[in-house]
């Protein structure tokens, strides 16, 4: 959290000021530097304002939602462990520190971004490019030290909270089972925070493509459409504050898994061997520390093409040095044997070395990597596959989209067989608790991957800074360069987060599996979970049909956001027609477009999360605990592969539309503003929910309901001895 706050005190020592690109040039033709500052101030404000209300009306949804669903909590899970008061009133208050902990890192992303955005633009000015890649990567990395500190910070001190009311080893169960609120608190708001983000930047985002690139030939981010400030504003919201609530809940929920399962550790280790997930997770920010000089100090960024290189360096880097890193915290922590208790089988017990624990954790973050690059394989337009999506073009929007969605599907291949890999070795060296490791091995460089995060939205947003204050195109150029960069970074950091997804839905149910086992006294779940009952194999159907139900719905909502969007930007074009000419004389409405946005998504949100909030706790209390058994895997299932696919489709389609766009107007491409550049403008639009709304959120999903799952698992077996209201066998 220092080093966090020592990136943003070097980011705010840059003034936002206009200077000249050159000492020979002027900032803007005809313009001086005076009034452009004032220009830049002003777009900042605007941004700035619309982020703010946005999140402030946001969270107040949230607020209330918070208060409500922890009295639920608190009722449920005391009634489930026989009025346990304690039990419930701890999950109950772990789950509003996690929720809050979730709200505050959203909102710290999105204010961190808006203030460097601009400066970033200022930056972009200077010559080279250390300056201006330097102001963006310190900007992603207040978000991601700061975020990965409070998480660590508040997870630990709520734990040593709570082991004041369970001193005892033999009670340190209750204290994990009652921690498991605080992942819960954080996929939530990640939930509200991805999808109301998404649905308000990818309505502003395709109002502005479809009306001003495709129907008036118009720039992105110009100044003359109405719809650049609302474009700009989700950038900050979805893929700032609705990334940093996920990546923490991720974070937040592995951790758990990891701490139910390996409760039992702590009667042979002790104290520091069960919370070595926690420990796991500090060791991987303080690497993630070290290896950021490489990226500021010790290779500076000079050109082009160095960007990209310092970014992917930043992946790889902090990977290899996890390695002997997660070794030496294993043999410093655990002691040389450990026991636990298995997932499946009676009186099992296992005898661990922390040479095991520290391998599962490992091929976790080289499991990340992997999937990271694979990735970037299909998503950058330095290879093959979206340069095919680019040529697809030439025969119209049609095949464009089908060369897309076939690369998505294609794309799964080769991720799912590493996670099933990873997910095999794992389990057989440690369990359960292996593949719990290994979901936190995945997020062990959290910090770093969350820097090159919000690295992209900061330059993107820069790019349309410089565009709207009318800036040197050089200026402009700089900025789409670092966009770009970002852009293949971004892809790799989604894989990132839905393997992890995978990993960690898998832990959770592990660990609801080993919570049942421990309220049944093994009565249930002993032999593990049979997938033949008939109950478990009908409701494994019922929950690979959600997460197609959940993109439904947040696609639709999107379309429909995205023609209220169309029609405001149309009217304020047919109503004031001179604003479409080369210096108009009066500004668009640009609130219009704002308040559009916030409307649709703060009502379009609330049912998607209802949906998958409600699945599992209806489920559990009608049906009984092999229902949600059979929800939980179905929904794993269908989520990690349809996610990869949306993700990598929509990702493939925005980078084959930059690839038409370099080209010249000689080559077979065409270039910018032919009718191949049209069509893979379409495609890169209807990419466009795929990527940043509901292929992100299927994360969620799967997390969500699975960790929903585990917090009541008590009250779940609490109705008919976990055979649900309908008593069904």
């Amino acid at each position: 959290m220092l080093w966090g706050l020592l990136q943003f005190l070097v980011i705010a020592r840059i003034p936002v000021k206009s200077e000249p690109v050159d000492e020979g040039s002027s900032l803007v033709s005809g313009a001086n530097d005076e009034a452009t500052t004032r220009r830049l101030i002003e777009i900042y404000e605007a941004i700035y304002e619309g982020a703010e209300s946005f999140l402030k009306a946001e969270y107040t949804v949230c607020a209330w939602f918070i208060l409500v669903f922890a009295a639920v909590i608190f009722v449920l899970v005391s009634w489930g462990t026989g009025w346990d008061f304690a039990r419930g009133l701890f999950t109950a208050v772990s789950f509003v520190l996690g929720a809050g902990t979730s709200i505050v890192s959203g909102y710290l992303g999105m204010k961190v971004a808006v203030f460097s955005n601009v400066r970033t633009t200022v930056a972009a000015q200077k010559p080279g490019w250390t300056a201006c890649f330097n102001v963006a990567f310190r900007a992603g990395a207040v978000m991601g030290f700061a975020l990965c500190g409070l998480g660590i910070l508040m997870l630990y001190l709520t734990a040593l909270a709570f082991r004041v009311h369970y001193p005892a080893a033999d009670d340190w169960i209750y204290l994990t089972e009652s921690l498991t609120g605080y992942g819960l608190g954080g996929s939530s708001i990640a939930m509200f925070g991805r999808v109301g983000g998404g649905i308000y930047t990818k309505a502003a985002d395709v109002g502005a493509d479809l009306v001003g690139k495709v129907v008036h030939g118009i720039p992105e981010d110009d100044p003359r459409n109405p719809a650049t400030i609302a474009d700009n504003v989700g950038d900050n919201v979805g893929d700032v504050a609705g990334m940093g609530s996920d990546l923490f809940g991720s974070f937040a929920e592995s951790t758990c898994a990891a701490l139910v399962i390996g409760s039992s550790i702590g009667l042979t280790g002790g104290w520091d061997a069960m919370v070595f997930p926690i420990i796991v997770s500090a060791v991987g920010v303080a690497v993630c520390l070290i290896c950021s000089f490489l990226a500021t100090n010790i290779l500076p960024v000079k050109t082009e093409a160095g960007v990209e290189n310092a970014l992917k360096l930043q992946l790889i880097s902090t990977t290899i040095l996890m390695i002997p890193a997660v070794y030496g915290a294993a043999v410093g922590f655990l002691p040389g044997e450990f026991a636990l208790n298995a997932a499946v089988g009676v009186d099992k017990t296992l005898t661990l070395h922390p040479w095991e624990a520290a391998v599962c954790v490992i091929m976790g973050a080289v499991g990340g990597l992997t999937i990271g690059l694979l990735t970037e394989y299909f998503t950058s337009h330095s290879y093959k596959p979206v340069r095919e999506v680019a040529n697809s073009c030439k025969t119209g929007a049609a095949t464009n989209i089908i060369y897309g969605i076939a690369l998505g599907y294609k794309s799964v291949i080769v991720p799912v067989i590493v996670l099933a890999l990873v997910v095999y070795g794992s389990f057989t060296l440690c369990d359960m608790y292996g593949v719990a490791l290994a979901a936190i091995g995945f997020l062990s460089n959290l910090a770093t991957g969350l820097t090159i995060d919000v690295y992209g939205p900061v330059c993107d947003n820069a790019g349309g800074i410089a565009e709207m204050a009318e800036l040197d195109p050089a200026v402009r150029e700089k900025t789409d360069a670092l966009d770009a960069a970002g852009n293949t970074t971004a892809a790799i950091g989604k894989g990132f987060a839905i393997g992890s997804a995978a990993l960690v839905s898998l832990a959770l149910f592990g660990a609801f599996v080993t919570r049942i086992r421990h309220s049944s006294n093994d009565e249930l779940f002993s032999l593990g979970v049979n997938m033949l009952e008939p109950l478990t194999f009908a409701f494994l159907i019922v929950g690979g049909m959600i997460p197609f139900a959940f993109a439904a719905m947040t696609m639709k909502s999107v379309g429909e956001a995205a023609m209220a969007m169309v029609m405001e930007v149309q009217r304020q074009f047919d109503e004031k027609p001179h604003l479409l000419d080369a210096n108009p004389t009066e500004r668009p409405d640009y609130d219009a477009c704002i308040a559009i946005s916030t409307k649709a998504s703060l009502r379009e949100m609330v049912p998607p999360g209802i949906m998958v909030m409600g699945t599992p706790l209806l489920t559990g209390i009608f049906f009984g605990v092999t229902a949600v058994s059979g929800l939980l895997v179905g929904s794993l299932i269908a989520s990690v592969q349809l996610a990869i696919s949306m993700s990598n489709s929509g990702g493939a389609w925005d980078n084959a539309k930059k690839y038409i766009e370099k080209a010249s107007p000689d080559s077979d491409l065409k270039g910018k503003g032919s009718d191949i550049h049209k069509a893979a403008v379409v495609g890169d639009t209807v990419g466009d929910p795929f990527k940043d709304t509901s292929g992100p959120a299927l994360n969620i999903v799967m997390k969500l309901m699975a960790v929903l799952s585990l917090v009541f698992a008590d009250t779940f077996y609490a109705v008919n001895a976990g055979r649900g209201v309908f008593n069904l066998a």
